[in-house]
């Protein structure tokens, strides 16, 4: 029963915040979200494992909710993030706070949903309920090219979404009865369709996820909508996520159509690879600081996906590792950013400098930010990078290395638009600062918990990888 709190807590404080004021809203979302992150650590160190309940049986569904180590860590992180960004822009002015405040509650719920469902149904309801609030955050307080973006982030999302469910149909199908999108009806049905179906019902859900992640060329709508996103919207997007599309792969399309995923698996691992090497490219000629983040993310989440598709036991768990560490790292990043915008009134790289002279504090932050984003030894980035190599170097396929020759570019061109970033930013000539304040109270909060987790992960990463170790699937009472 303490699973579905993860989910409640967030809904109910997302639904009470709009009826309240900005600051009380704001105040509620805290709380909430605080509060979340205490179930979620209890949870982490051995709660229930599952928690089930008839629901539509006519469909043949039950809201079932379950834990293992990849939602377990799914879940800590989200409840990490979204106080860290509440936090850090506890100071900042929002219209109608109080809708604000509440969708981002919404939207947490939501996640936990999808990390949580062990019921193929329950977890569409949930993907679908993760997004709405997201569209709206994007559409009403986004960028001066909002509508349009948020357009195309919605149309992605949606088509892909209606394949996906198309195939949780036609999977259900296979085996009607009472339960028919349980995990294990879902799994027991996919492995019974023949090769042939396998490998196109294959796109009709991995499509969805690529999306999500995204994968190249199904990439297209992040870049606009990160850079188009206030803030906090964009670290959840980049943070949290684009994480459901890698999940979904591990959870709901491997396990369920490994005839379809052993034929296609060369040819996403190719996409996944040009998409490291294209987003790395793009990044390095990057004047705007929010989009060579952007392209970053698309890189990182490139080499995760290759993995994924890898099919080692070390790769899967490195995949687990760097989830987390990944969403730690963008979520600083972002802040960082953010920090930049509303200092220096500009996100053009060649329009700053100094910071390192103006803003010594959050120059330190984000050079510490940035060598973990590059995995640079004794960061929290580094261990899951290394178990990615690992994975991908081990992987059965005949072109393992070349993959991995090809991905590794990913490492060095990720080195040289990074470093380049924090050179043009902290450093060089000083340029004016529309606001003098280095960091303030709430911001050295959010950046202390991103960076004490980036040192010590780096340092001991053994609570993680004892966390994730459990990947075996549970079985529902």
């Amino acid at each position: 029963m303490i699973l579905t709190l993860l989910i409640l807590i967030p809904l109910l404080a997302g639904i009470i915040g709009f009826a309240m004021s900005g600051t009380s809203a704001k105040t509620l979302a805290l709380v909430g979200s605080l509060a979340t992150l205490v179930v979620a650590i209890v949870i982490s160190m051995g709660g229930d494992t599952s928690w089930s309940t008839p629901w539509i049986p006519r469909i043949g569904t039950n809201f079932s909710l379950a834990t293992d180590g990849m939602s377990n860590m799914l879940c800590l992180l989200t409840a990490i993030v979204l106080p860290v960004v509440i936090i850090a822009n506890w100071n900042k002015e929002v219209e109608k706070a109080n809708s604000f405040y509440g969708l981002m509650m919404l939207s947490q719920a939501g996640l936990m949903g999808v990390f949580l469902a062990y019921d193929a149904f329950v977890f569409y309801i949930f993907w679908e309920l993760a997004l709405i609030p997201v569209y709206f955050l994007c559409s009403k307080w986004g960028g001066e090219k909002r509508v349009p973006v948020t357009f195309k982030f919605f149309i992605y999302t949606f088509v892909g979404s209606l394949m996906m469910l198309a195939g949780l149909i036609i999977l259900s199908l296979q085996n009607p009865g009472l339960s028919s999108y349980s995990f294990e009806s879902i799994k027991a049905a996919g492995a019974a369709l023949d090769p042939a179906t396998q490998q196109w019902v294959f796109w009709l859900i991995f499509i969805a996820f690529a999306i999500k992640m995204p994968i190249f060329p199904f990439h297209t709508w992040q870049p606009d909508t990160y850079e188009q996103s206030p803030t906090p919207v964009t670290i959840i997007l980049s943070a949290l996520m684009v994480k459901m599309g890698l999940f979904a792969v591990l959870r709901w399309l491997i396990p369920v159509l490994p005839e379809g995923v052993a034929f296609w698996s060369d040819t996403v691992v190719i996409l996944s690879i040009i998409g490291i090497v294209y987003a790395s490219l793009l990044a390095i000629v990057q004047t705007d600081i929010k989009r060579l983040v952007a392209y970053s993310s698309i890189a990182h989440m490139g080499l995760m996906s290759a993995v994924a598709f890898s099919d080692t036991t070390v790769g899967t768990h490195g995949i687990m590792v760097q989830m987390f560490n990944h969403g730690i790292n963008i979520t600083g990043m972002w802040i960082i950013v953010s920090m930049i915008e509303n200092r220096w009134g500009t996100r053009d790289m060649t329009k700053m400098g100094g910071m390192a002279t103006a803003a010594p504090k959050m120059a330190i932050a984000l050079v510490i930010i940035s060598l973990a984003n590059i995995a640079l030894p004794l960061t929290n980035g580094f261990i899951g990078e290394f178990m990615l190599f690992n994975g991908l170097f081990q992987s059965a396929s005949p072109y393992h290395m070349i993959f991995m020759v090809v991905a590794g570019l990913g490492v060095i061109l990720g080195a040289i638009y990074t470093l380049n970033m924090v050179q043009k930013v902290a450093y060089g000539e000083t340029t004016e600062m529309i606001s003098n304040k280095d960091i303030t109270t709430n911001e050295y909060v959010g950046l202390a918990i991103v960076i004490v987790l980036i040192i010590f992960l780096g340092v001991y990463p053994k609570p993680l990888l004892d966390m994730t170790a459990a990947i075996s699937g549970v079985v529902l009472p």
